[in-house]
């Protein structure tokens, strides 16, 4: 099916992290199809990710989960569909609720997995296969316009001159003796099995400090006591917390600037892709061949190998099921910051 596409719809209202890992779809459908305008249904979280991207028109905010909750909110989203006339809908969001949107606004060409709750809803259907990297599968979703991709598709963000006057200020005015290269550390995930100690983050911290290299605490701004017990517990002047404190685009500058990102296995390692510095990532409950883990090729992964209980879930939980976290619990700093210093070196 290779034809031409006025308007196209991208559906996608999941996690911050799944909506960076959309972008590489949405950059190569802009690629392939350069005349069309591509908009975006996103939640009001992660609708900031688009902003001044030059491969999206627009983004349609859906509060699913406030503002839009219910059936009021989803009729009035998919009556703003139905009027803005889309010829394509590319669906890597499986539930039913996206299915619909798509199929209730009369988009004629709907493309989506065929794990989705809504399959029976799309015109084209593609395999959701559990073997590669979720880049690669949303990629696949491109199958029947008859799109290949030739190369690595990396994701990618577009702070402005504004946020990145924000993160000037924020530097130059931080004081506590942070000057010079920086690391930055997101010791936060809303998982508390995905989440590293706190007490190990704050050693990688420390040494870092210690050895000359200013260390920035970043995250939301649920993120921002945790981060705060990180700096209190890393005892050191050269740590700035600056959770809370940035709009996404703003985080991902303050990101593009350090040597190396230290994370869990949640969004910020996925912003550090998108801005091509390269990522300690942590991972404990889960697995990267869930398809989910860094995808630059400077990124490390650290974990534990050889347990039996691991992965315990596909999104994490709020405790270990067998009570041990061995998982989290056999890594320590030290391992964490051979790889931090190896990054340092090689930048």
């Amino acid at each position: 099916m290779k034809q031409h596409f006025r308007r196209i719809l991208v559906i996608q209202t999941a996690f911050i992290g799944d909506v960076i890992l959309t972008l590489p779809l949405i950059q190569i459908l802009k690629k392939s199809f350069a005349d069309s305008l591509i908009d975006v249904v996103a939640t009001p979280q992660a609708a900031g990710l688009f902003a001044n991207h030059p491969a999206i028109q627009s983004v349609l905010s859906y509060d699913k989960r406030g503002a839009d909750r219910g059936f009021g909110g989803f009729l009035r989203l998919r009556k703003r569909i139905a009027g803005e006339h889309y010829d394509l809908a590319v669906v890597p969001h499986r539930s039913v609720r996206s299915a619909l949107l798509a199929f209730l606004s009369r988009v004629p060409v709907r493309i989506g997995f065929d794990t989705s709750d809504g399959k029976w809803l799309f015109s084209h259907v593609v395999p959701y296969r559990d073997d590669i990297h979720e880049i690669e599968r949303n990629l696949s979703l491109l199958l029947p316009l008859e799109v290949e991709p030739s190369h690595r598709e990396l994701p990618s963000l577009f702070p402005n001159d504004a946020d990145k006057k924000v993160v000037d200020h924020l530097l130059q005015q931080s004081g506590d003796g942070l000057s010079g290269p920086f690391v930055a550390i997101a010791p936060g995930t809303i998982w508390n099995t995905k989440r590293w100690m706190k007490e190990r983050f704050a050693e990688v911290a420390r040494t870092l400090a210690r050895e000359g290299t200013s260390v920035l605490l970043i995250g939301s701004g649920a993120d921002r006591p945790l981060c705060d017990e990180v700096k209190k517990l890393a005892g050191e002047k050269r740590i700035l917390n600056a959770a809370g404190n940035l709009t996404i685009l703003q985080s991902a500058e303050l990101v593009r600037r350090s040597r190396a990102i230290v994370s869990n296995d949640s969004a910020p390692m996925h912003i550090g892709v998108a801005v091509r510095t390269p990522v300690v990532a942590i991972f404990g409950a889960t697995v990267p061949a869930f398809g989910f883990s860094p995808y630059g090729e400077q990124d490390v992964i650290v974990e534990t190998l050889g347990l039996t209980c691991r992965p315990c879930s596909i999104h994490g939980s709020h405790a270990c099921p067998i009570k041990t976290f061995d998982c989290m619990e056999k890594i320590n700093a030290t391992r964490v910051l051979e790889i931090v210093h190896a990054k340092l070196s090689n930048s």
